[in-house]
């Protein structure tokens, strides 16, 4: 399979001197999620921005479908969707008019039936006929997506979509980016929302400091990079732990009620049963025993601050 998006070398070098993306390369490929995942600053907007020919390249290229987003943009630029940080809506205009027009920006002939379709999934035909000044923050964000989808685009780039929403608004987000990913849309968010990319995503991007750190699935990345913990609970708190327990590297925590093994499940040394073993042998009294994975927060914040630690 070809991807819909290839992005080899890019670089971007402000006026400033400020370097937003150094050297960045992906494959896009159809039908997926993608989630860049980096903190405010670290360079995703500024990709999108390439992509979606809104900021020129420094050095380096993009294609969609095949085609060079330069020498054809009107092309490339037909089958992509953006939804920007910002609500950039006229405040006067209705629903379906700012859709309508939208649509017809891409020389697209009107489609009142596809047009209702999106208003409902988007759960806005009921403020169709309502002035943008008048809806929530929430309701100007689903209009953001309905603008963006308007001219039926195969790529949908979302640019932190839930950044300032509810909880709840954001879950419902979430449903909707899955509900056109299986109509066949290719998805790329940019997010600093961990659970976000963990909720939706295929694959996970990191980025930080305008460099991609690591492109992975996502269960491979929990995986290969994820710990897991073995918590165990004690009936009666102990000062410290017996010498034959030393191998095994335990944590003691909540005034000495609570034994932590932390472990690399994909090590044939991460020996449980041994180390339950010791313990029964021991005069510890077990209480409870319970594991945990490490999350995709976990795992960001580790990279992030093990490639700080290299440039110092």
């Amino acid at each position: 399979m070809q991807p819909i998006v290839s992005i080899s070398n890019l670089s971007k070098t402000y006026a400033d001197g400020h370097q937003a993306l150094k050297d960045v390369s992906l494959d896009i490929m159809p039908g997926e999620i993608l989630a860049l995942l980096g903190p405010n600053g670290a360079g995703k907007t500024t990709l999108i921005s390439i992509i979606c020919g809104i900021v020129a390249a420094s050095s380096g290229s993009v294609q969609v479908a095949g085609s060079d987003i330069i020498s054809d943009y009107r092309k490339t630029r037909a089958l992509i969707g953006l939804v920007p940080q910002e609500l950039t809506l006229g405040a006067f205009e209705t629903v379906w008019n700012t859709l309508a027009f939208s649509r017809g920006l891409f020389g697209k002939a009107p489609d009142a039936n596809y047009l209702e379709t999106l208003l409902k999934e988007l759960s806005l035909w009921d403020k169709k006929d309502a002035p943008i000044m008048t809806l929530s923050g929430g309701m100007k964000r689903r209009v953001l997506i309905g603008k963006a989808l308007s001219h039926q685009p195969s790529i949908l780039f979302l640019d932190e979509p839930t950044a300032g929403v509810d909880v709840n608004l954001r879950k419902d987000m979430w449903a909707i980016v899955k509900r056109l990913r299986e109509s066949g849309v290719t998805i790329i968010l940019t997010t600093h929302y961990i659970e976000e990319a963990e909720a939706i995503a295929d694959r996970v991007g990191v980025i930080n400091h305008g460099e991609l750190l690591l492109l992975e699935d996502k269960a491979h990345l929990m995986q290969k990079l994820g710990t897991r913990q073995l918590c165990i609970e004690l009936e009666e708190a102990v000062d410290q732990l017996p010498e034959t327990l030393a191998q095994w590297a335990l944590e003691l925590s909540h005034q000495g009620h609570r034994l932590t093994y932390t472990y690399d499940q994909n090590k044939p040394k991460s020996n449980i049963a041994a180390l339950l073993q010791a313990i029964s042998e021991t005069d510890l009294l077990l209480k409870d025993i319970n594991t945990s994975q490490s999350s995709l927060e976990d795992i960001f914040i580790n990279l992030v601050d093990k490639k700080v630690g290299e440039k110092q």
